[in-house]
This record gives C-alpha cells, structure tokens and sequence, in this order.
C-alpha cells in the first residue's frame, strides 16, 4: 500500500503525538553541572578540581593502608617471622626468597616473599584500589565524556582527538588495558601513536602508587617531565608519521549518580585482574633481579653500561638493576630507584628514564597483540623499537643537560 505525502506527515504526527512527551525543561543542579562541564570557560576549572580531588583521595586512601597497616605488618610481624623460622640462612635461596637477614624492614630485606610481597600488597594495592575507585565512579556519572570534549583541541596539536583521554587515563591504571582501549581510535596513526605514548610517557597507578608513597617530594617534578615528553614526542610523530586526524564526534550522556552495586563489581573486577596479571610479575622480578645479582650478571652489566650512565644520562652505574626490574613491573624499578644513593635530580632523571626507556612485558605484548590485529605486526614492532629507543636517548640526555644547566646535578 502506498501512501502519498499528506499521509505520511499525517501518520508521523501520529507516532510522534503516542511517543513523544513535550513539557518545559527544568533546570536542576545535574543540567548545570552539564551545561558547565563542557564550557572551556568553566569545564577546565572544573577539571581541576576534579583532578585535585583525584590526588587528595588517592594520597589519603593508599597513606591510610600503607602506613597505618601495611608497613607496621610487614615490618614488625611478617619480616621477623620469616627471618626466624626460615631455614638455611646465608643460602642462594634464603638470599632470593627472604633477602638480606639483617635487614630492619621488609622494603630493604628486597627478597620475594619480604620486599616483593610488601611492594606488591602493601604499597601498589592501596594505590590501585584508591585510582580505579575514583575513575569508575568518573565513569558511571558520565563525566569521561565531557572531559573528551575539553581537551579534543589540545590533543588535535598532536594528531589525536578527545577519546584518546580514555586511553590516557585507563593507563594510569595499567599500561595494558590502555594500548587494548586504543582499537576504538579510528585510523592506524591514531592507533600507533597512542600506543607509543602511552607505553613511554604514562606511568601505571602502581608506579605512581610508589612514587607518591617514596618519593613525593619529586613526584611532581617527574609527572612535568613525562607530560612534557608526552606532547613534544606526540607533535613529531604526528609530522613524521602519515595519515589523517579525524574529528571527534560524540554523544554526550547526562550526570547520573553511580550506584554502589555496580562500582562495587566493576571494582572488584579491575583488582582481581592486579592480583592475577601484576604481582606474579613483582615477585618475579625480585627473584630475577636476586639471580643476577648472585651469579655477577647485575656487576658486569654496570660496568659495561657505566660510560653511558654516567655520561649521557648523569645517573649512577647503580641503576641498571632497577632497569632490568622494570622490564617485569616499574613499580618494582622506582621502588628500587628509591633505595640508591643519589641527588635529588638524579633519582628524577632515573625514575623519568625508566618510565620512557621500555615497556614491562605485559604491555609491550599487548603492542604486538594490537599489532597482528591491524595486520602490521613487523611494522608497529620496528617502529615502537626506533620509537622507543629514540626517545630514551634524546630525552634522558636532555634532562642530563637541563640538570648540568641548572647546576643541580
């Protein structure tokens, strides 16, 4: 049956009068905080103050366990526990499951189940938790959205568009799911780039966890320097690397109020996946380190490597073991940084470099994983290897610059 034009706006009028509900709009605290949070004007203030509450939340949630009952345990319980009852003491094996046996707390004993078991529970546990809390309960308001539309113009400076925040800030969380959230970008530029960047120049929430729980007072001047690096290295690749920038287009969904059912069980899901995925790789890392060490693999690397240490980077022959750890997990890495004896700038410059210098495993087999499902496996593995080690190079050199400079080193 066919219908001539004054039928069909006659049946239109007629679904639209049974489906569609006209009434005034009301104005409420959820349409205006709506309305603000996308406003340039008002939106970055508020992005601000999100991002403060962010670090106040996080400072005094992972502070709270980690000091008031993570340290007092490991220390004062779990380590003279274990350096009691554990036999064959001055073996290989004491030395890589228990560590040092004069050691006073478990962060320096730096054995498996000691300085592993407390980096992992006691120190990133808190610190994951209290990050991927507060960013799902970002996510189920609805704010992730609007928070793409602030930065789409500064990220388009550097070939990206406003969705690759949400890979930015996954990654914050685990370097991992952050590369696997870079298929939703549309082109294979987009898609490489985030990858490299990603990977290079944002730290993990346990990295960060360490840092702000050991060294503090350096963590800003650190997260500068990767921000930094983050938009400088992004602006050459995206005038090196072909391909177009598409704009972004977006649904932005209303404030809702999250419901504790549903951050409960997404948050429950996020930190089974560090109990399951990171801390076999903390431990083993310590043990790996504790190996080479015993068999003078860690000596022979440092003197081998101490030329370019000292001489490009400014930083001690020490650091290579952290180095070695940060191919398994960089919180392991800075928290070994940590223990090392070196200036202020130097132990900034070492934490900088060890976030650039190379992926952990885990994230660097999600490049290659990303890579084989786009169809260019060789080529974003040849690429992200030039990447990578261009920019250790040229960046970790700079800072050494910058330091001799400032006179600070």
């Amino acid at each position: 049956m066919k219908f001539d034009t004054e039928r069909r706006w006659e049946l239109i009028d007629k679904i639209s009068r049974e489906t569609v509900n006209y009434g005034a709009d009301k104005t409420t605290l959820k349409t205006i905080l709506a309305e603000l949070t996308v406003k340039p004007l008002t939106g970055i203030p508020f992005a601000v103050a999100v991002l403060y509450g962010f670090w106040a939340f996080f400072n005094a949630f992972a502070g709270f366990f980690t000091d008031g009952f993570f340290v007092p345990f490991f220390d004062n319980l779990w380590l003279p526990w274990l350096q009691d009852i554990f036999p064959l003491e001055g073996s290989w094996l004491y030395y890589v499951l228990v560590g040092d046996p004069g050691a006073t707390n478990s962060f320096e004993a730096f054995g498996i189940l000691t300085s592993g078991m407390f980096v992992a529970i006691g120190i990133v546990l808190p610190a994951i938790v209290a990050f991927y809390l507060f960013i799902t309960i970002l996510e189920d308001s609805g704010y992730m959205p609007r928070l793409a539309v602030l930065v789409d113009t500064i990220l388009h400076k550097i070939g990206l568009h406003g969705f690759a925040v949400v890979p930015m800030i996954l990654s914050l969380g685990c370097n991992v799911p952050g590369v696997a959230s870079t298929r939703t970008l549309e082109t294979k530029k987009q898609r490489f780039m985030m990858m490299i960047l990603l990977s290079i120049f944002i730290p993990c929430g346990a990295q960060l966890g360490v840092m702000l729980s050991l060294i503090p007072e350096y963590f800003g001047y650190i997260m500068l320097y990767l921000l930094v690096g983050f938009f400088l290295f992004g602006y050459l690749l995206d005038r090196i690397i072909p391909g177009k920038s598409p704009e972004i287009m977006t649904d932005v969904p209303p404030f809702r109020l999250p419901t504790a059912a549903n951050v409960t069980r997404k948050l429950w899901v996020k930190v089974k996946g560090f109990f399951t995925n990171a801390i076999p790789f903390v431990l083993l890392g310590v043990g790996v380190v504790n190996l080479l060490y015993l068999g003078g693999v860690i000596d022979w690397l440092s003197s081998v490597l101490e030329p370019v240490f000292t001489g490009w980077f400014g930083i001690p022959k020490e650091t290579v073991a952290p180095l070695i750890a940060g191919f398994l997990r960089k919180d392991l890495a800075v928290a070994q940084l940590s223990a090392i004896d070196m200036t202020g700038f130097q132990l900034i410059t070492s934490v900088v470099i060890i976030s650039i210098y190379f992926p952990c495993i885990a994230t660097f087999s999600m490049i290659i994983k990303e890579g084989r499902r786009s169809g260019g496996i060789l080529k974003v593995l040849g690429g992200s290897l030039l990447t990578l080690s261009t920019v250790v190079f040229l960046w970790g050199g700079l800072l050494h610059l910058i330091g001799m400079v400032l006179g600070v080193r």
